[in-house]
C-alpha cells in the first residue's frame, strides 16, 4: 500500500503506527492479553458464546454470518480433539485488510484466537496464511514464538489451566482455498476443492474433527468485544451490522489505502471524503464495493451505507469491504473480461456449472471486447451467468456470475457499443 498504517484508525488499528505493537512487550504495554487473562479459566465458555451472539458480530470474511451462532454449532460432547482454523488466505481481489492485521497487530489476532479457543473448546488453531503473504507469515511466526515463551501459548495459557497451540500453514496461492472447506482440504494435504455440506465443519472439519473457521479480522474483534462489552460494541455501526470494518480502497482513488470506519458509513463518504475522490480530476464511473465478486455500482448509486442490509437493496453486497474505484476512462467490457479470466483460471473444476460457465463467460467477453461478437451474445452471456447461480457445491460460481450481471445491469449500452463499433470506443481505457 505504501503506508504503514491506515488513513483512518479505529479500535482495531489505533496502535498500528507504533512498531513496538508488533511485539509481545509492545502489545502488553497497551493492555494486550488482559481480556484473555480475565476470561480464560474464569468465564464459562457458554457465557462467552452468549456474549458474542448478543454483540451481533458478523464474520468479516465476506459471508457476514453470525460469529457467535457459528461457534454455538460446535458439539459440547466430544470424544477427541477439536480445532479452530484462522482463514488468512486473503485472495479476494481488492481486499488487503488481513495482511495489515497480520503484519502490524499479530498479538491482537493471537489473543482473539485464544478467546475463541476457550469458548469452543478447541485444542489447536491452524492459521492458514496466503502463500504470497511472506512478510505477514514471518511476523505472525515471530509473535507465536514470543507468545509461547511468555506462557501465552502452550499447556497452561496464562496460568489458567487451559492449554492451546497455534500452528502456521502456508497456502500456495489458490483462490478457492479461501472457501472454508476448500481450505480444510488443502490443510489436510489434498487438492483444494470445496466439500459437500452437510456435514458442516462443526461436525466433521479439519482431520475429521469438529472445527470452527473464522477469518483474521473476525478474531481481531474479540478482545475488544469481550473486554469492553456488548453495549459498547453495538454502539458502533448499525443495528443489524455493529462494529467497524477495515475498508480497503484501491483503483483510481486519490488516496488508496485502508480505512477503519463504522459499518454503515456511506460509500460516497469513504470515496470522496476519506479517499479524496478520483485521481487526476476525473469523474467516477463505477465502484465495486466489496471485493471483485460483488456487483458494481454506477456513479449515481454510491449514496449507500456500507452494510449488508443496505447494499443488498442495491443488488450488491458488502463482501470483504474491498472498494475498487474506476474512473470515466474505464472500459467496463474490459473490466468484465479481466474478472472472467480470473474466475476461469481459479475455478477448481469440480462442478459443471462453474467449470463450463466460467469458460463460456470468458470466451463471450473476449469476443465482445474485440468487437467480434454478435448482439445476441449479450443475451447468451446473461443466460450463462444466471444458470451458474445457486447450484454448485460452494458459492464460487455465484461469485463469478454476480459481477458480470452487475456490469450488464448498469453498463449494458457499453457492451452493445463494442459490437456496433467493432472495437472499444474508450481510447483512454486500460489495455488488456
Amino acid at each position: 500500500m505504501g503506508h504503514r498504517e491506515p488513513f483512518v484508525t479505529g479500535y482495531l488499528t489505533e496502535h498500528f503506527a507504533d512498531d513496538a505493537y508488533q511485539g509481545f512487550q509492545g502489545y502488553r504495554a497497551v493492555g494486550g492479553y488482559e481480556t484473555a487473562r480475565a476470561v480464560l479459566g474464569r468465564t464459562p465458555p457458554r457465557d462467552v458464546i452468549a456474549t458474542l451472539q448478543a454483540s451481533g458480530l458478523q464474520g468479516r470474511g465476506g459471508a457476514g454470518f453470525s460469529a457467535g451462532l457459528k461457534w454455538s454449532f460446535m458439539p459440547e460432547e466430544r470424544d477427541g480433539p477439536s480445532y479452530l482454523v484462522c482463514n488468512a488466505d486473503e485472495s479476494e481481489p481488492g481486499s488487503f485488510k488481513d495482511r495489515l492485521l497480520l503484519e502490524r497487530g499479530p498479538h491482537q489476532l493471537l489473543e482473539g484466537i485464544l478467546l475463541a479457543a476457550w469458548a469452543t473448546g478447541a485444542e489447536t488453531t491452524f492459521v492458514y496464511v496466503r502463500g504470497e503473504y511472506a512478510e505477514a507469515a514471518r511476523t505472525l511466526g515471530r509473535a507465536v514464538s514470543e507468545a509461547r515463551r511468555a506462557g501465552v501459548l502452550g499447556p497452561n495459557v496464562l496460568a489458567s489451566g487451559f492449554g492451546h497451540e497455534v500452528v502456521l500453514v502456508r497456502g500456495a496461492g489458490a483462490y478457492i482455498c479461501g472457501e472454508e472447506t476448500g481450505l480444510l482440504e488443502s490443510l489436510e494435504g489434498r487438492k483444494g476443492q470445496p466439500r459437500k455440506k452437510p456435514p458442516f465443519p462443526a461436525q466433521i472439519g479439519a482431520f475429521g474433527r469438529p472445527t470452527t473457521v473464522n477469518n483474521v479480522e473476525t478474531f481481531c474483534h474479540l478482545p475488544h468485544i469481550l473486554g469492553k462489552g456488548v453495549e459498547w460494541f453495538r454502539g458502533i455501526g448499525t443495528e443489524q451490522s455493529p462494529g467497524t470494518l477495515l475498508f480497503g480502497v484501491s483503483g483510481h482513488a486519490r488516496r488508496p489505502g485502508l480505512y477503519e470506519l463504522p459499518l454503515g458509513t456511506g460509500l460516497d463518504e469513504i470515496l470522496f471524503e476519506h479517499a479524496g475522490g478520483v485521481m487526476d480530476g476525473r469523474k467516477v464511473k463505477g465502484v465495486i464495493p466489496g471485493g471483485m465478486s460483488t456487483p458494481i455500482l454506477p456513479a449515481d448509486r454510491l449514496d449507500v451505507p456500507m452494510a449488508d442490509e443496505t447494499l443488498r437493496k442495491r443488488q450488491t453486497a458488502l463482501g470483504t469491504g474491498g472498494i475498487i474505484v474506476m474512473d470515466e476512462t474505464t472500459c467496463m467490457v474490459r473490466v468484465g473480461s479481466v474478472i472472467a479470466g480470473f474466475y476461469r483460471d481459479e475455478s477448481c473444476g469440480q462442478c459443471t456449472q462453474c467449470r463450463e460457465g466460467t469458460g463460456w463467460i470468458d470466451k463471450l467477453l473476449t469476443r465482445i471486447e474485440r468487437g467480434d461478437g454478435d448482439p445476441s451474445e449479450i443475451a447468451i452471456l446473461e443466460d450463462v451467468a444466471r444458470k451458474m447461480e445457486g447450484g454448485t457445491i460452494c458459492s464460487f460460481a455465484d461469485a463469478a456470475a454476480w459481477p458480470i450481471q452487475g456490469l450488464l445491469r448498469h453498463f449494458r449500452s457499453e457492451f452493445e457499443e463494442h459490437l456496433r463499433a467493432g472495437r472499444c470506443p474508450l481510447r483512454e481505457s486500460f489495455s488488456l
